[in-house]
């Protein structure tokens, strides 16, 4: 998956001070956090998190900012109660600690939050987002779930023998040039199995320049080159949702 010292695509990169303009609720088995927008509205995204949880700062900024563009934004506790991982922790065990945490194995969760976005929430056009280990979420979960109308991965790990040309709805995939865990090209192989086999809009999209996790965990204070690159990110992700939503 990567180098031996760093079995991880994910380091921490710029970790958010952040508080977040949402709430913490219970959804059933799990926990999530809600942000709403200021007008009411019948557009709900989910955002899954990377390996470092659903607690994270950058990835509730991330969901605060598409509150802020008019969705409903939940993002859950897909590990459901497991801990998330930390910077600090042995990155020898990585490998045994993603064995109990398949993003592939997250139904019962996805189940329970699309019943509450439409039983509390009001919610009738659903869209999903990811990041990193929530970008291989996206993958399944836009080929299993067809109320979901559009889906956005960033950059969510691929593996040559992956075919995920099944999509049942729009997406958008999210990659970075300089990526040392998506090596460019399976992302090159990805495109061909879409272009082959996807019978729903779909695009390829390499930012040039960037790293892994460079759209929810860079700071433009203190990467001024990356600046243009992580905003582009960030619209092209939200007008991917505008427009199939």
């Amino acid at each position: 998956m990567a180098n031996e010292l760093r079995p991880c695509p994910c380091g921490i990169g710029d970790r958010f001070d952040y508080g977040g303009r949402g709430q913490e609720v219970q959804v059933e088995h799990i926990k999530a956090y809600v942000c709403k927008p200021p007008a009411s509205t019948d557009k709900a995204v989910v955002v899954i998190h990377d390996i470092f949880g659903w607690q994270l700062p950058n990835t509730r900024y991330m969901a605060d900012m598409l509150a802020a563009n008019g969705y409903v934004a939940i993002c859950p506790d897909f590990f459901a109660g497991r801990e998330a991982w930390k910077s600090s922790d042995d990155w020898s065990k990585f490998d045994d600690w993603l064995k109990t945490r398949d993003a592939r194995k997250i139904n019962k969760e996805a189940d329970a939050v699309l019943k509450y976005l439409k039983e509390q929430c009001g919610a009738k056009k659903l869209g999903i987002i990811g990041f990193c280990w929530g970008g291989v979420a996206v993958h399944h979960l836009m080929m299993t779930y067809p109320e979901l109308k559009a889906g956005v991965s960033l950059y969510g790990l691929i593996k040559d023998s992956d075919d995920i040309s099944n999509l049942l709805n729009p997406t958008f995939f999210i990659f970075a040039e300089k990526d040392n865990f998506i090596p460019l090209h399976q992302v090159t192989l990805l495109e061909q199995k879409l272009k082959k086999n996807c019978k729903v809009d779909y695009e390829v999209k390499i930012y040039p320049g960037q790293t892994h996790g460079f759209v929810h965990r860079r700071r433009e204070d203190i990467n001024p080159q990356d600046k243009p690159y992580i905003e582009e990110g960030r619209k092209d992700m939200i007008n991917w949702l505008n427009k199939y939503i």
